[in-house]
């Protein structure tokens, strides 16, 4: 009989004390859980950012490609100027278009400073100018939003922090109201305070990869922009500013 009696008994305390994740975050208290509910908007957040920038790099790296080998391969620049809008995702051919526009702008001007002996250096430098301002916005496209996920790598362990300070504030107030300190009067406080860590180190850590990840891809574009520039303004003013014409590279 006394074991009949003891056997519920001992079920109610594991009932009691095995509590499910969603449980005890649920029992949490109201400052725990906005703390909790704040860091799961942050790794959101950062995770449709992270799909986001990862699609929009990669076509940004494919399209820069396939724009290189159509540019190399052409016979004119007019000719690749028509086909720029084919390869609207590639900062590469963002920063030929503005250098080709503005081209075309200039060579007038450079003709007449031709004819009358004078100095074409302007125009380059002016080419030189709007494809320096065209890649400058095209990293500034690349980079948005970007330092979200450095926001959230620095503050979410903070904030995680803060929620387990608090939880354990908490649990160490219910134990001074009981006087009793005993494993079943700790657990269930430290397990809320621990999560709110848990939950702020999940956000952080793949913001923070992530983070390291697409500056390390937009370098290696703005190199991409920062060569194709420079090939460009040694075409430019080899053919157009040195004397011969035409419009080949």
């Amino acid at each position: 009989m006394n074991f009949l009696y003891a056997f519920p008994v001992a079920s109610q305390k594991a009932s009691s004390t095995d509590l499910s994740l969603w449980e005890t975050v649920t029992h949490s208290g109201p400052v725990v859980f906005g703390i909790l509910m704040l860091l799961i908007i942050f790794s959101v957040v950062s995770w449709a950012i992270i799909a986001f920038k990862v699609a929009a790099l990669r076509k940004a790296t494919t399209q820069s490609a396939l724009f290189l080998d159509a540019f190399w391969q052409s016979g004119r620049m007019d000719a690749i100027y028509g086909r720029v809008e084919e390869f609207q995702a590639s900062p590469v051919a963002a920063v030929f278009k503005a250098g080709f526009r503005e081209l075309q702008r200039v060579m007038p001007k450079a003709g007449e400073a031709r004819e009358a002996g004078g100095d074409m250096l302007g125009g380059a430098e002016n080419v030189e100018r709007a494809m320096r301002r065209a890649s400058g916005a095209q990293l500034t496209v690349m980079e948005s939003l970007i330092p979200f996920l450095a926001t959230t790598g620095s503050t979410a362990p903070f904030i995680g922090l803060l929620g387990t300070v608090l939880g354990i504030m908490k649990s160490f107030g219910e134990i001074g109201k009981i006087g009793v300190a005993s494993l079943a009067t700790v657990a269930p406080g430290i397990s809320e305070a621990l999560i709110a860590t848990a939950a702020g180190l999940f956000a952080a850590i793949p913001a923070v990869i992530a983070y390291n990840y697409f500056n390390t891809r937009i370098r290696v574009l703005g190199a991409e922009m920062d060569a194709f520039a420079a090939d460009f303004m040694n075409i430019v003013r080899r053919h157009f500013m040195g004397g011969s014409s035409g419009g080949g590279h």
